[in-house]
């Protein structure tokens, strides 16, 4: 007991990690988030691709119906099945798409803390990054954007996958409630008024919701290498 307790090295603990097995480690970690974040990328714009397809085919199939019901009181009934299922797998559709788009900003964040250890063991190299080394709100948007003039995050959110789904679903809310306005003999014109308000209540309901949610993000998440 006595030795042990007089022992230089059991008095320092275990001996520092050489910088090379840490860069080694970090760089390891930095390909595990690319690998993870391209497969995400790809499997949700599958689901998109797919999403679309069932859109163009349940449009056909209106068409076809109608021509065939001659667009009668059966045709209420189709249109309403078909848009709704429609509708619903667009909800799930835009459920994963916003879900990946914030797994997306989670890789951002965790690479560039990673580009921030990278430069805390070699100061020199910080001058090679385009990307930025800041795990904050504004480091990830020059990661965003680091070879293009800065732009500001409303812009890359008009560009997103997200609205770009929200606004289908938007179309598609809009034509289901025009179509269960017109199922209960509503007339043209209330029935355009009502599928106007269901499509934007829908589309102000989702840009706030996940504006929302951005936001939260942001108030808990603690930067390691801020700005």
């Amino acid at each position: 007991m006595g030795s042990h307790a007089s022992d230089p090295a059991a008095a320092t603990g275990p001996d520092p990690v050489p910088v090379s097995v840490r860069a080694q480690l970090l760089a390891t970690e930095h390909w595990g988030l690319l690998a993870a974040r391209s497969t995400a990328q790809n499997e949700v714009l599958t689901r998109i691709a797919i999403f679309f397809t069932l859109v163009s085919a349940g449009l056909v199939s209106l068409a076809l119906i109608g021509q065939v019901t001659d667009f009668a009181d059966s045709f209420s009934g189709f249109s309403l099945g078909i848009i709704g299922f429609v509708c619903f797998v667009g909800f799930l559709t835009q459920i994963r798409v916003f879900a990946v788009g914030m797994e997306d900003l989670m890789y951002v964040i965790a690479m560039n803390r990673l580009r921030g250890a990278y430069a805390e063991m070699d100061p020199g190299i910080e001058k090679y990054f385009m990307a930025s080394r800041h795990d904050d709100r504004i480091g990830s948007t020059q990661t965003y954007y680091f070879f293009l003039p800065r732009r500001t995050e409303v812009a890359q959110l008009l560009a997103s996958s997200m609205i770009f789904v929200a606004v289908v679903n938007t179309a598609l809310v809009g034509l289901f409630a025009g179509a269960l306005a017109m199922s209960l003999g509503a007339e043209y014109s209330v029935m355009i008024a009502v599928g106007v308000a269901a499509g934007l209540v829908w589309l102000i309901v989702t840009v706030y919701l996940g504006g929302r949610h951005y936001d939260q993000v942001w108030e808990h998440h603690v930067p390691l290498y801020p700005s």
